[in-house]
């Protein structure tokens, strides 16, 4: 039997971490399932194979027999529920944004050093293969010191109005872009002191009424004097569209590709091929392998890869680069 862990929050991303945990990490046994919609928590429950279900998320973690927990309930709950576990002794994987504020970051934090619980941030970028053959490289020289950062994410559809509210997610830049920011404090090894920020509604104008944009570019310095530049969108209708590039003194480094399937078709028209449909197709390994660390950090009784001192780092960036937009 593997770790026993407790499922909260029953939307997208934990429909996401349900079957990544029932049926590609055998290293867990997924035992209940916590929504604060009874329906939808039974219907998951049923789906995924685990014996219990809850509409109050504080009813599974009062479950002994739970070692950890997988929280992916709406983001503004995080803290709170981060606190819960922590005060009812439980491990702790959170789906980003650990906050959306510094101190709702530091209250999660603290609730957990307190209690000695681990906590660990979903950064799925850190676990795929791509992001880290090119970090090893990085750290063994191969392209020199890094100067000059450059990353693109971008959505092929925009998310839903209620969602887009920047009380509900924390607006484009922080909902999208922290995965650009934890990649690249990661990659380049150092800080992030100066952000700057333009972005607007240019495809999708009812994102207005809800407060949100639906495209920004958000410039960065770091405190090692290098530079960086993200963009971010909700309109790559062609695609979901992840590349990164680190560039070195000596060389650079650049992940990810705009197909799905290494097959290109030739003919008279021209030529053509597929594009990566979605975050599970281009990420679905990668969420395996952050539950196996999770896992793993467990077992081995030490810190996990990403803790919360790296979610709140990513935070800061996203609400200075929100302040500047």
């Amino acid at each position: 039997m593997g770790i026993r862990i407790g499922l909260i929050g029953a939307g997208r991303m934990g429909m996401v971490y349900a079957h990544t945990l029932a049926f590609s990490v055998s290293e867990v046994d997924l035992v209940s399932i916590a929504d604060a919609n009874p329906q939808t928590a039974e219907d998951a429950a049923a789906r995924y194979g685990a014996k219990n279900w809850y509409s109050d998320y504080r009813a599974l973690l009062d479950q002994k027999d739970i070692q950890a927990v997988v929280i992916a309930s709406p983001t503004g709950t995080h803290t709170e529920v981060v606190k819960a576990a922590a005060a009812a002794g439980k491990e702790i994987y959170c789906e980003k944004p650990l906050a959306m504020t510094l101190s709702g970051c530091d209250e999660a934090i603290d609730a957990a050093l307190r209690a000695r619980a681990r906590l660990m941030v979903g950064f799925m970028r850190r676990f795929d293969a791509a992001y880290r053959a090119a970090k090893q490289k990085i750290d063994e020289g191969v392209i020199g010191t890094p100067v000059m950062f450059k990353s693109t994410g971008r959505d092929p559809k925009r998310t839903s109005l209620e969602f887009a509210r920047r009380e509900n997610s924390g607006g484009l830049i922080l909902d999208m872009g922290i995965h650009d920011f934890d990649a690249a404090r990661w990659l380049m090894g150092s800080d992030v002191y100066r952000v700057q920020s333009e972005g607007g509604c240019l495809v999708y104008p009812e994102l207005k009424d809800v407060g949100d944009i639906d495209n920004a570019i958000i410039n960065l310095k770091f405190t090692s004097g290098a530079l960086g530049n993200i963009d971010v969108s909700r309109n790559a209708v062609y695609g979901y569209d992840i590349r990164t590039e680190v560039l070195g003194s000596e060389g650079g480094i650049l992940i990810g590709k705009d197909r799905q399937t290494d097959l290109l078709i030739m003919t008279r028209q021209g030529v053509t091929h597929d594009t990566v449909p979605y975050f599970m197709e281009r990420f679905g390994d990668a969420y395996a392998n952050e539950i196996r660390e999770f896992v793993a950090s467990i077992v081995q009784d030490r810190a996990p890869a990403v803790t919360g001192v790296d979610a709140r780092a990513a935070t800061a960036i996203g609400m200075a680069a929100t302040l500047s937009l």
